[in-house]
């Protein structure tokens, strides 16, 4: 019986595997089962990190912030800031504030002194 030469298809499937895979080591971008297996934990992960960076971020910006506010003197925190900046109805997020706080802190600690003094004054009259 005569050998018979199998399609491209699963061969063109492979090299399209082996691509993705060109940059790993070893068998790992040698072998298609591993390869296959790679590409799975890659996909995975990248997925979750995505998710990862974005909590970290967050958490880098607030605590940036709570530390130029807290350098500032005046016993306020950043819990202090964030409370009364909704309470005055200013659209700054996180990572502008934060922005702020690296490239002009007298600026954020103009807008902390500005939003205190409204505060405070509304407390004080009873206005809220």
């Amino acid at each position: 019986m005569t050998r018979i030469r199998r399609g491209y298809i699963a061969r063109r499937r492979r090299t399209k595997i082996r691509l993705f895979a060109s940059s790993f080591r070893g068998a790992h971008s040698r072998l298609t089962r591993t390869i296959t297996q790679q590409k799975i934990r890659a996909l995975v992960s990248s997925h979750r990190d995505r998710d990862r960076q974005k909590r970290n971020f967050r958490r880098l910006w607030i605590t940036r912030i709570n530390a130029v506010i807290r350098e500032g003197g005046v016993s306020y925190s950043y819990s202090r800031l964030i409370h009364d900046l909704y309470k005055k109805q200013l659209l700054l997020n996180r990572k502008i504030l934060a922005q702020i706080a690296i490239s002009n802190k007298n600026c954020l600690y103009m807008i902390s002194n500005e939003i205190i003094k409204e505060v405070d004054c509304k407390e004080s009259t009873g206005i809220i």
